[in-house]
C-alpha cells in the first residue's frame, strides 16, 4: 500500500501479522526455541509459525549489533521488550492502514482471500472492512480451508486469473 508507483494491483492472500503484536505473556518453549537459531540450518528445522517470527524479526526489528542473526525478538528471557514490540506495531498494517487511503484508491484492483478456518480469518475480514469503509473497491473471498489450503488451486485459477485480468503494461491504462 506504500508503493502504488510501482505495483498496480494488490492480491493479499491470507495475510499475516496484520494487527499489532500483543506485549505478552511469552511462551518459553518458543523462547528457547528462537533463541538457539545461530545458523540459517538452525532456522530450517523450525515450524514454520517460528520461521515467521524470525523474518518478522528481521524486517522488523533489525540489530547489527546483534549477532549472529542480527535481530531482535519481542521477548528476552521472558519479559516483553517495549522498543522492539513498538516496532512491530509500527509495521502492522492495520495500523497505518488509514495513512494509505489515497494510495490504495490508485490501484487498478484488490483482491484478499482467506481461508475458513485461518487462524488470519479476523484480521483479513478487518482489512476487508477498512477499504469498504473508506469506498476502496476490492474482492474479498472466504474459501473452505485452512492457510495453506489448495494453494495450486489458488494461484492458478484465482491469482493468476487475477492479474490476467487487473495488470497493465501499457503507459496510460484505464
Amino acid at each position: 500500500m506504500k508503493h502504488p508507483d510501482v505495483f498496480g494491483a494488490l492480491y493479499i492472500m491470507s495475510p499475516c501479522c496484520l494487527s499489532a503484536r500483543p506485549a505478552g505473556p511469552s511462551n518459553p518453549e518458543t523462547e528457547k526455541a528462537l533463541e538457539a537459531v545461530k545458523t540459517p540450518e538452525d532456522s530450517a528445522k523450525l515450524t514454520f509459525f517460528l520461521r515467521a517470527q524470525l523474518a518478522s524479526a528481521a524486517a522488523w526489528s533489525p540489530d547489527p549489533k546483534n549477532p549472529p542473526l542480527f535481530l531482535d525478538l519481542p521477548f528476552k528471557d521472558g519479559v516483553p521488550q517495549p522498543d522492539v514490540l513498538a516496532k512491530w506495531a509500527a509495521n502492522a498494517p492495520l495500523a497505518f492502514v488509514d495513512q494509505y487511503i489515497g494510495n490504495l484508491r490508485q490501484y487498478h484492483a484488490i483482491a484478499l482471500d482467506v481461508g475458513d478456518q485461518d487462524g488470519l480469518r479476523t484480521d483479513t475480514d478487518k482489512l476487508h472492512q477498512v477499504l469498504d469503509k473508506y469506498g476502496i473497491a476490492n474482492s474479498f473471498e472466504i474459501y473452505h480451508g485452512t492457510h495453506t489450503s489448495a494453494m495450486a488451486d489458488r494461484f492458478q485459477n484465482h491469482v493468476i486469473k487475477f492479474f490476467s485480468q487487473n495488470l497493465c503494461f501499457r503507459s496510460a491504462c484505464p
